[in-house]
C-alpha cells in the first residue's frame, strides 16, 4: 500500500519518470531546509545550476559517496567567507535559508577563485558541514542531480 501511494505522489507531484530519482536523506548538514530521512526527488538531467540550488554529488574524495549542498559560488567568482558570511566577488551573499542557530562557529574561509568548471557548495547547517570549505570547489562532472522537491517529511 505504501508502494501505490508513493508511486501516486510520484505521478501527482507532475514528475516526469525519465531523469527524475527519489532520494533520501541522510544527516543533518542541509538543516533546516532538509531534515534526516527526508525524501525528495533530483533531477538527473538538469540543464542549468543557479546560484541557491540544491545539489547531489559524488563526494570529490571518494565518489563512493554522495552529498548534497547549496550551491553559492558559480564558475568564474571569487568566493570568501568572513566570520560565518559569504561574500562573491566582494559582496556579501543574501542567505535566508542559513538560520543563526545552524551557523554560530563563524568560520572564515580565504578568497577563493573559482574556475570555469568548479563550483563552491556549503551546507546550510554550517556548524555541522563537509563541504567546499574543507575540500575545496567542486568540479562540475562530479554533480548528478539537483533538488526538485521533497515529497515525505521525516518531522
Amino acid at each position: 500500500m505504501k508502494q501505490i501511494l508513493l508511486l501516486f505522489v510520484f505521478f501527482a507531484t507532475g514528475c516526469p519518470m525519465q531523469g527524475v530519482q527519489p532520494v533520501k536523506v541522510e544527516g543533518v548538514a542541509m538543516l533546516p531546509a532538509l531534515k534526516e530521512g527526508d525524501r525528495i526527488f533530483i533531477d538527473r538531467q538538469f540543464e542549468k545550476l543557479e546560484r541557491g540550488d540544491i545539489v547531489v554529488f559524488y563526494a570529490p574524495f571518494d565518489q563512493s559517496k554522495s552529498y548534497i549542498k547549496r550551491i553559492v559560488g558559480l564558475p568564474g567568482e571569487t568566493v570568501e567567507v568572513r566570520e560565518g558570511k559569504v561574500f562573491v566577488n566582494g559582496t556579501m551573499l543574501d542567505e535566508p535559508y542559513v538560520e543563526a542557530q545552524y551557523n554560530q562557529s563563524m568560520r572564515s574561509l580565504a578568497s577563493i577563485q573559482l574556475t570555469s568548471i568548479n563550483y563552491f557548495v556549503m551546507g546550510d547547517n554550517r556548524d555541522n558541514s563537509a563541504d567546499s570549505r574543507i575540500w575545496g570547489p567542486l568540479k562540475k562532472e562530479l554533480i548528478y542531480g539537483k533538488y526538485t522537491r521533497k515529497y515525505y517529511s521525516a518531522q
